[in-house]
């Protein structure tokens, strides 16, 4: 199974948070989206943030441990980890990425 992971965190923290994944193999490839504008409900008030969104392409085995090192490296309290399946990609793709999640 492969997954499309969405997070979103301040822009500062976006690259040192792709590379990190990328490096220990837990993606083969983080996109950063920045200009990302949150509106979102917190602690009952209505809050409103720049953010930058990763788009994270990983495996179903991978993702545990990619939640866990995403949990302990993001700066919120409740990260936003989005986890989205597809069932269909370039043949070539899967296999680029089966081989780029291998250490």
């Amino acid at each position: 199974m492969s997954l499309v992971v969405l997070v979103t965190l301040p822009p500062e923290r976006a690259h040192d948070l792709a590379r990190t994944l990328v490096a220990e193999h837990l993606a083969g490839c983080v996109n950063i989206l920045p200009g990302v504008q949150s509106v979102y409900r917190w602690q009952g008030d209505v809050a409103e943030d720049p953010e930058s969104m990763l788009l994270i392409k990983t495996s179903g085995e991978k993702y545990p441990e990619l939640e866990a090192r995403i949990k302990s490296l993001h700066p919120y309290e409740v990260p936003e980890i989005l986890a989205l399946q597809y069932d269909r990609a370039l043949p070539e793709f899967q296999t680029w990425l089966r081989e780029a999640l291998s250490p």
